[in-house]
């Protein structure tokens, strides 16, 4: 037997196969039939996982402070997955929306994937604080939670007299 249709024959079989086995997977995980009773019940759904978030800018006489809050909103673990040392960035525009402020900028971070597990129902709280003096006038403060699979962005507005 010529080895080329031997060789396709045993990858289209193996294809078969794996789809076989996923569809007949996915059917039993939908729904759970009685035979004798022909009773419908349904697999439960699982909880998708939920971080939010929230932004607080506190201004004192020569700085301002920026805080992000997360939370996990569900009862799962979460893993939040950060491409690398960079987990977060507080940035500030001003009202024309010029960048005039930004945290990470001039900083140096490492370049391997980080991770960081954040409990089910629990918080955790990132600050940072600003020391430069900006003019009177209309910002914008934004936080970002640099995470891969749960990223996040919060504006908070504040005006300094």
């Amino acid at each position: 037997m010529n080895s080329r249709l031997l060789i396709s024959l045993l990858c289209a079989g193996a294809v078969a196969l794996a789809c076989g086995s996923i569809a007949k997977r996915e059917a039993a995980s939908e729904q759970v039939t009685s035979h004798k009773s022909a009773v419908h019940i349904s697999a439960p759904k699982s909880e998708v996982p939920r971080v939010k978030g929230s932004l607080a800018v506190n201004i004192e006489s020569h700085a301002l402070r920026f805080a992000l809050n997360l939370k996990n909103e569900s009862k799962k673990n979460v893993e939040l997955v950060f491409p690398n040392g960079q987990q977060y960035d507080f940035i500030v525009t001003d009202s024309a929306g010029h960048e005039v402020y930004r945290w990470g900028s001039g900083r140096m971070f490492t370049q391997s994937v980080q991770n960081r597990q954040l409990d089910g129902g629990d918080s955790m709280r990132i600050e940072e604080q600003m020391n430069a003096t900006l003019p009177r006038g209309k910002y914008v403060a934004v936080a970002t939670l640099r995470s891969s699979n749960f990223p996040i962005s919060e504006k908070s507005e504040f005006v300094l007299r």
